[in-house]
Order: C-alpha cells, then sequence, then structure tokens
C-alpha cells in the first residue's frame, strides 16, 4: 500500500496504547484502515513512568496496525497530556518592513515562531502557540491578517508549555519502538477535532475527555480555543474507589465499573446484586448494584465538579451555547450525561469520533475511546497537507530541507541515562501523589492546554 497519502496517530493513554491508521478519502473524508491496541503497562496519569514498558506496549499495538494494514509505520503524531501541562495568556508583536506588500503567510508564521522565544521556567518548555485573534496596525478582532496591508502585527495567544522531561520520554519510547514523532499534540485538541462540529465551535461548547489517568477540558467559542485544563483524575481512580469500597481486586472493578457500572444511584435498584468469584476456591462476594452506583457517582460528581469549576474560571460559562461533550473512556459510564447535567446545569451530549470518517470504517473505531487516535489522524493529515502547500513531505521536512525539522535524529546511547533518570523522577513525584505525601495530592487544576508544535525538536 502506497504510504505517502497515510497518516498515523499514536495515543500514548494510561489504560490503552492505540495505533490508528488513516487518510484522506476523495470526498475529503477521514478513511480508517485499521487499529492497533495494547495494554498500556508504562503509563502513569498521562505520562511516561517507565520507558521500557511503555516502549513494549507502543511496539504491540504498532505491529498490530501494520498486520491488519499492510502498512510500513515509520512516522507517528503523538498526543501528549498530564498534570504537567500549563497554559499562558500573551500577545506578541511583529513589526513588517514595508507597507507597500500584503501581509504574509510567513510574515504570520515569524510571529508564531517569535512565540517559541519566550522564556520558560527551567525545565518547562513551549508545545504549542495558539493564535486567538489578530491585530493590524491597532484594527483589533482579525482572524486571518493574510493580504491585508500594515506594519504593525499583533497577535493574542493560548501559549500551552508542558515539562521537558514528559516531552523527551515520549520522544525517546517512540525512538526506542522504531519510530520518529512528526508532532506532539495536545490530546484534547485531538480529540475536539475527532468529535465537535463546526457549529459547536462557533456557539461555545467545552470538549471534556475523561481518560483512564486525566481528565481534559478544551473550551472553544467563536471558533477559538479559549481555555484548557488538566484534572488529574480519572476512570482508574473509580476503579480504584470500587476496589476499596467492595474490597475486590483491581481487575475485578474494573469488570464492575464497566459492565454494572451507573453514574447515578437512583437508577439502580435496591435488590439487584452481581456475584463475583472468591480468590482460589473462596466463597463468591455479593456485591450490590446500588452500592456500586453509589461509588462510583460519589467520585465522579467530585470530578464533574472540578470541571465545572475550570468552565467557569474560563468567563465562556454563559456563552457554550453547545453546552458540554463528553467523549473518552469514562464517557461510557451508563447515566454520566444526566449526572453532568445535575451538576452543571448545562446540556451535555457523548461525543463519537464519527464526525470527519467516510462511510465504511471498522464499528469499533467509533467508540469514545478512539477520539484522541482519531483526532491525531485528523491533525496529521492537516500538517501534511500545509507542507504539501510548502512543496514538501514529511520526509523532506525530517531531513531539515527548508527549515527546522521536526524530527531529529537520535544516536540510540544520545541522552539515554538523562531520559531514564527524568522517567523514574516522573514515576516518583505519582508514587508521592497516590501516598498523599505531595503538595499536589487530591484534585485541582494542574494546567491547561492545545494546538499545533512548530518548528520544535526534542530538545
Amino acid at each position: 500500500m502506497e504510504n505517502s497519502d497515510i497518516v498515523v496517530g499514536l495515543d500514548i493513554g494510561t489504560t490503552k496504547i492505540a495505533c490508528i491508521v488513516g487518510r484522506r478519502d476523495e470526498h475529503g473524508k477521514i478513511e480508517i484502515l485499521g487499529i492497533g491496541k495494547s495494554e498500556s503497562l508504562g503509563v502513569s496519569r498521562g505520562v511516561v513512568a517507565n520507558i521500557d514498558k511503555t516502549v513494549q506496549s507502543i511496539q504491540a499495538a504498532v505491529e498490530e496496525a501494520q498486520n491488519k494494514t499492510g502498512v510500513e509505520i515509520k512516522y507517528v503524531n503523538v498526543g501528549i497530556a498530564g498534570q504537567h501541562i500549563k497554559s499562558l495568556q500573551h500577545r506578541g508583536i511583529y513589526t513588517r518592513d514595508s507597507l507597500e506588500t500584503e501581509i504574509s503567510k510567513e510574515d504570520v508564521r515569524n510571529l508564531i515562531r517569535d512565540m517559541y522565544k519566550l522564556q520558560m521556567l527551567p525545565g518547562e518548555e513551549i508545545i504549542h502557540v495558539l493564535p486567538q485573534e489578530y491585530i493590524v496596525d491597532n484594527e483589533q478582532g482579525i482572524k486571518d491578517p493574510v493580504g491585508m496591508s500594515g506594519i504593525r502585527l499583533e497577535a493574542n495567544f493560548h501559549i500551552i508549555t508542558g515539562q521537558v522531561a514528559a516531552a523527551k520520554n515520549i520522544h525517546r519510547c517512540a525512538y526506542k519502538a522504531g519510530l520518529s514523532v512528526t508532532e506532539l499534540i495536545l490530546e484534547p485538541l485531538a480529540s475536539s477535532a475527532a468529535v465537535l462540529n463546526d457549529e459547536e465551535m462557533e456557539a461555545g461548547v467545552a470538549l471534556v475527555d475523561i481518560g483512564g489517568g486525566t481528565t481534559d477540558i478544551a473550551i472553544f467559542q467563536d471558533n477559538i480555543i479559549r481555555h484548557t485544563a488538566v484534572i488529574p483524575f480519572g476512570g482508574n481512580i473509580i476503579s480504584e474507589d470500587i476496589k476499596e469500597g467492595c474490597t475486590i481486586i483491581k481487575h475485578q472493578a474494573e469488570l464492575l465499573k464497566v459492565k454494572f457500572g451507573s453514574a447515578l444511584s437512583t437508577e439502580a435498584k435496591d435488590n439487584e446484586i452481581v456475584s463475583i468469584p472468591g480468590l482460589r476456591g473462596r466463597e463468591p462476594r455479593e456485591i450490590s448494584l446500588k452500592n456500586l452506583a453509589s461509588i462510583i457517582q460519589a467520585r465522579m460528581e467530585e470530578i464533574i465538579e472540578h470541571v465545572y469549576y475550570e468552565i467557569k474560571n474560563s468567563g465562556y460559562e454563559k456563552k457554550l451555547i453547545g453546552g458540554i461533550v463528553v467523549t473518552g473512556g469514562g464517557s461510557r459510564l451508563k447515566h454520566l450525561p444526566q449526572l453532568m447535567e445535575y451538576v452543571t446545569g448545562m446540556d451535555v451530549r457523548v461525543g463519537f469520533p464519527n464526525e470527519h470518517l467516510a462511510a465504511g470504517n471498522p464499528e469499533d473505531v467509533t467508540s469514545p475511546i478512539f477520539s484522541t487516535g482519531v483526532g491525531l489522524v485528523m491533525k496529521g493529515l492537516e500538517f501534511r497537507d500545509e507542507l504539501a502547500t510548502r512543496g514538501l513531505t514529511v520526509d523532506d521536512w525530517a531531513e531539515g530541507r527548508e527549515g527546522t525539522p521536526i524530527v531529529k535524529k537520535q544516536e540510540p546511547a544520545q541522552e539515554e541515562e538523562e531520559a531514564i533518570s527524568e522517567a523514574e523522577e516522573v514515576a516518583r513525584e505519582v508514587a508521592e501523589e497516590k501516598s498523599g505525601n505531595s503538595p499536589f495530592a487530591g484534585l485541582r487544576n494542574f494546567g491547561k492546554k492545545i494546538e499545533k508544535w512548530m518548528n520544535e525538536g526534542i530538545d
């Protein structure tokens, strides 16, 4: 199969690794050619905590995708998330040389590139620079300044930052798995592309992606990203609550949540009981579905309250005509939309990644668990289209032709000890949070998120 039009999204999640291969058909729709999936063994709360285990999981997912599609996978678009993600608002200024020439795409690129030169805190780097609006010679509210006349080009930016270590560890894992990362894409940005439609993004909508380790939030209004945030808890914490509350093992807790769980205890009948096999011949345990739903609802209400805090904190609570779109694995929980509507007072729907898919795709790809992966494919196709307008392929850009490469070749031993020690440090931080010794233990806002990694390598 010809690889020039193929794009691969690699979703490195807390509970699963998903490798999705896709391309654009003749009608402009996204055609998914195949999916590879494996259990995620080395990721905790959205960040790599064990490089070797993560590499093994990536290789398993990629191998399955290659076998299903016949495509040799070389480049991948990878999602990034985690509690280290933060954001800031900044206004940038670029002074042009002449009024005689029109503002060009290159002028806009220069303005955006300048934003990547901002000084960050030690250990942090800029991941995305997202233009919100442009100002040309003090004329505000411009969405696209290309073709206009003006000397002073300004823009308001939503800038996403993250830990250098977290980004490097993703690159390291991909490299050790035999892959090159073309783009690191903030996960809720990818999910938004997959499940939101243009009308919702214009009217105002909050995208809430409930994954295993984190809950990611992206707020759009007037087709502009307005606010992003990460809550460092997701579906896994609910499974932990079930395990503790029902005194069963984690695997059983996860099965209970998926098969019998509900976000509303009022929807469960008092006399509904499920029997859990005992360990090694022990007596089976009987679990009340009413109690199960009560455990789930208590934790889910807490997560939703933090989501609602972020929505109110954005200042756009009253402007989100499209309400909330919830996606990710956690969105499959029964009665979750009803609970979210009760807590927030906003309209809620479940987002499926089929907004832009062609007919005849694999049925399972429309599950909310693949929203990020499908969105990564879409963002990868946008990136290839942008390169094509400059007469470049991904291979060209990776080799540094006509600009700074996204992908930097690494020697196998280069920075190996540094990357591994960074991963171990992340693992220690996660362990501190779980033990309650970290100042960040508990639910709280850890940052904000969104858009494209331009001209950035791994250094």
